[in-house]
């Protein structure tokens, strides 16, 4: 279903979450080999349990549904250098002024290509690229297999250094916060943003892993150290809602499905009630992936980008 919602924040209807999903018993045994390996560690070594943990929290998921493309055709792919080392691959569509598409956790620049087209179309200049570890860009400083968000942000300021100010920044889930701390921090200036089915945070995000892992306190404790030492800041400085909550963020159009599985609907909600230039549109049916393809959802966000604004 396709049920595109304008309604703010303050008249959505509410609705049962979706059921959790159960994992295929391939995927089951796997967990429990993992569950039973960090239990050990905790017990007789509890950081490389720590460690442990952490690499798991770094390791990119799979699934089909994160390597679709849905481009129109090829545009001008150029690389750029990260600031750790490695390839940025950077595709360009279009001329006028620059729209970038940030993509999340474990997926590439190919899936938001539903957004080129008509973006393109309204005069706009289309940049999208792939994070380090994701895509066709070189791994990041942990190996193939793994990356992370400031990893992902920096690429995103490199890209925005090269390719200049933008009308607007589209970005879908995990991108979301690597979009919104661009901005936040200055690095990245746009007139407009768009954040589709926005990720949880971090605290809700490590609450989830330890229940899924069921990693113990002090493995827990560990995991939560070596996170903030790689990415050198609090943790809660990452999570979306008190980002904006103070309104120094762009104009936001947050878009959120209420059946998504990945990333509840309330998450959504909660930051777009959190921010006051943010709006809230609902959609049904359409889940935490094919929603960057549903052809009204596509019209919405790009009618939204391309809309005239107050001098």
């Amino acid at each position: 279903m396709s049920a595109v919602d304008t309604s703010t924040t303050r008249t959505v209807a509410a609705t049962q979450p979706p059921a959790p999903r159960r994992l295929p018993i391939s995927q089951r045994v796997r967990l429990a080999v993992v569950r039973g390996r960090l239990r050990v560690l905790g017990v007789v070594a509890p950081r490389a349990a720590g460690a442990a943990a952490f690499r798991i929290w770094c390791t990119l998921p799979g699934g089909p549904g994160r390597r679709k493309d849905h481009r129109p055709h090829p545009g001008e792919v150029t690389t750029l250098t990260a600031p750790r080392g490695g390839r940025v691959v950077v595709e360009t569509w279009g001329e006028g002024p620059v729209v970038y598409l940030v993509h999340g956790w474990g997926g590439w620049r190919g899936q938001l290509g539903a957004f080129v087209a008509p973006l393109v179309a309204a005069g706009h200049r289309v940049v999208a690229f792939d994070a380090p570890g994701h895509g066709d860009s070189d791994p990041g400083v942990l190996g193939p297999g793994r990356g992370t968000l400031v990893e992902a942000m920096e690429a995103l300021e490199v890209v925005a250094a090269h390719h200049g100010d933008a009308a607007a920044v589209v970005a879908h889930s995990m991108g979301s916060t690597v979009a919104s701390m661009a901005v936040h921090e200055g690095a990245v200036r746009t007139g407009r943003l768009v954040l589709v089915a926005p990720n949880p945070d971090f605290a809700d995000l490590r609450a989830d892993f330890a229940r899924t892992f069921r990693l113990t306190p002090r493995v827990r404790r560990l995991l939560h150290a070596a996170l903030e030492d790689f990415v050198q800041r609090p943790l809660s400085d990452f999570d979306l809602g008190p980002l904006g909550a103070a309104g120094g963020m762009p104009d936001t159009l947050v878009v959120h499905d209420l059946r998504d599985k990945e990333t509840a609907f309330e998450v959504g909600r909660r930051v777009a009630e959190a921010w006051p230039t943010a709006t809230l549109v609902t959609t049904d049916g359409l889940g935490h992936q094919r929603i960057l393809r549903d052809p009204a959802t596509v019209e919405l966000v790009v009618r939204d980008v391309t809309a005239p604004r107050p001098v």
